[in-house]
């Protein structure tokens, strides 16, 4: 059998590294408890469904269906989602 993707809508911030970027995702992600930027590695650790997953600079940090949050490299990002009218 084959399955095809059902069309949802996202939220997502890039990091791009650096403290401006990290708060940016920080207040996008909207709980200390979910997220920290470990500014030595220039990392954010971000508590997903899946326990603690790392973003990198470059990764994407998107909000799913259930409110969740999880990084996504730039790559994959491209191949699954594109922009759409606010």
């Amino acid at each position: 059998m084959k399955f095809r993707k059902k069309p949802v809508v996202i939220e997502a911030v890039q990091f791009v590294g650096g403290r401006e970027s990290a708060e940016e995702i920080l207040g996008f992600v909207g709980s200390a408890r979910a997220a920290t930027w470990h500014f030595n590695h220039d990392t954010i650790a971000i508590q997903t469904l899946e326990g603690t997953m790392i973003a990198r600079s470059g990764d994407w940090v998107i909000r799913g269906v259930r409110g969740e949050f999880y990084p996504c490299k730039p790559d994959i990002f491209e191949a699954t989602y594109e922009p759409v009218d606010a």
